[in-house]
């Protein structure tokens, strides 16, 4: 097996910085400001989606964690009566 059969397409790499990133946007839009942060990580998450090989999981847990955190967010910022943007 050569080196290059192992390696991973830069469009792989890519999609799952964008995941990651996505996911770190999320946990962040959960404690601050979720209508600000929460379509930047939803975006992120399509985008990483639609770059991904066809049976990448990380980019679905993803955009699943965004919207996640975007409902999240908004319902404990109206009951802590915080901001939401």
């Amino acid at each position: 097996m050569s080196a290059e059969d192992t390696r991973t397409a830069p469009g792989e790499l890519v999609s799952g910085f964008l995941a990651v990133l996505s996911l770190a946007a999320s946990v962040l839009a959960i404690f601050w400001d979720p209508i600000r942060v929460s379509p930047f990580a939803v975006l992120l998450a399509l985008i990483s989606t639609a770059m991904a090989p066809r049976d990448a999981r990380l980019p679905l847990i993803a955009v699943i964690v965004a919207s996640l955190a975007f409902i999240v967010g908004a319902t404990l910022a109206v009951t802590t009566n915080n901001p939401l943007y």
